[in-house]
């Protein structure tokens, strides 16, 4: 088993930033896919962000330039650097972890963690 703790989420003014974290325990994932999906109320999960062991990273056309993905191994935590933030970014956000075949469909992740609210004033 995998468990995954994010934190970081919080209220914060348009054009603001925010850095969620994940950090990891349990199972090794050696060649695992780390995401990071959101849900807005009434609304599907949708990804945002993945990264893979050798760092790769792909990202949802809304956030590139301004969101970034990262890793500390040796912390086994993922990062997700958010700036410029905008009113419809407001979401819960949850780190993900799996070996999909694709990095972009949630169902294709294994293993979630509880989300962070994430709140962005006009």
């Amino acid at each position: 088993q995998v468990q995954l703790v994010e934190s970081g989420g919080g209220l914060v003014q348009a054009g603001g930033s925010l850095r969620l974290s994940c950090a990891a325990s349990g199972r090794t994932l050696s060649d695992a896919i780390m995401g990071w999906f959101r849900q807005a109320p009434g609304k599907e999960r949708d990804f945002v962000a993945g990264i893979n062991w050798s760092s790769s990273t792909y990202y949802t056309n809304s956030v590139k330039g301004r969101f970034t993905i990262s890793t500390d191994n040796a912390k086994n935590t993922v990062y997700l650097q958010m700036n410029s933030l905008k009113p419809e970014d407001t979401a819960v956000y949850y780190c993900a972890a799996g070996v999909p075949v694709r990095w972009d469909v949630a169902r294709n992740y294994d293993y979630w963690g509880q989300g962070t609210q994430v709140t962005v004033s006009s």
